[in-house]
């Protein structure tokens, strides 16, 4: 069982919504059980698909750059060191809107899976 990841091993991808993930730490991957920690992210001038995850809840952390934030209704801004709790069920997708990519860290428990994303837009 792997108790630490090294970021350079780890292979980005894309998930459903659109955005580029790194699975820090994964239970498919890494052995932990209850949630998972990835890497997001979302270029300038990009938006991930509004989309909701049935049993997830999801934290967002930003680290760089600037977005906006659609949950639910609402929208607002999001800037490095800002947290979003994003209840299961609800619609959410972020937009880069400063000059440099968008990157944050995405907590999910249950952890990430591709069966409990839901797309609500067309690509």
């Amino acid at each position: 069982m792997t108790r630490r990841t090294r970021y350079a091993d780890i292979p980005a991808y894309r998930t459903l919504d659109g955005s580029e993930i790194r699975e820090l730490c994964h239970p498919a991957v890494h052995g932990n059980r209850n949630q998972s920690l990835a890497e997001a992210i979302v270029e300038p001038g990009q938006s991930t698909r509004l989309h909701a995850h049935r049993q997830s809840e999801e934290l967002y952390h930003v680290l760089a750059g600037r977005g906006v934030m659609t949950l639910g209704q609402e929208q607002f801004p999001v800037r490095p060191g800002d947290t979003v709790l994003i209840d299961p069920g609800t619609p959410h997708c972020i937009a880069a809107d400063g000059p440099e990519p968008l990157r944050l860290l995405c907590c999910c428990s249950p952890a990430y899976a591709h069966d409990d994303t839901d797309l609500l837009e067309d690509a």
